[in-house]
């Protein structure tokens, strides 16, 4: 067997495998297994909450993108309401002026 690490394995016979195992764990190269299914089961928890997330974002999207559709359209039909009104407005004929007041004027209508 070559160097691992800088130790001749095939010298040390069980003691060297031993020795290398124990420096494997205190360097966190090598991790009792309950350890990796914590990580796991944590890495897994994180992804479900981070895809429930993004999918009550998503479903958020999608909603206020419905309303501003709705509010989009509600502005066209009152712009052309005010665009009718507005044309309706200076269609109608304007007063005339009798004796210098205007004839719509309150202060000129007779008593």
């Amino acid at each position: 067997m070559s160097d691992l690490m800088g130790i001749n394995l095939a010298q040390g016979g069980a003691v060297g495998i031993l020795a290398l195992v124990v420096m494997m764990v205190l360097l966190g190269r090598l991790v009792p297994r309950s350890v990796l299914e914590d990580v796991r089961a944590d890495r897994d928890a994180r992804v479900a909450e981070m895809t429930a997330e993004r999918d009550t974002w998503r479903a958020a999207h999608i909603e206020s993108e419905a309303a501003r559709r709705i509010a989009q359209g509600q502005v066209g039909e009152l712009l052309e309401l005010s665009r009718t009104a507005d044309h309706l407005l200076r269609s109608l004929p304007q007063p005339t002026r009798e004796g210098g007041k205007d004839a719509v004027d309150p202060a000129s209508a007779p008593s």
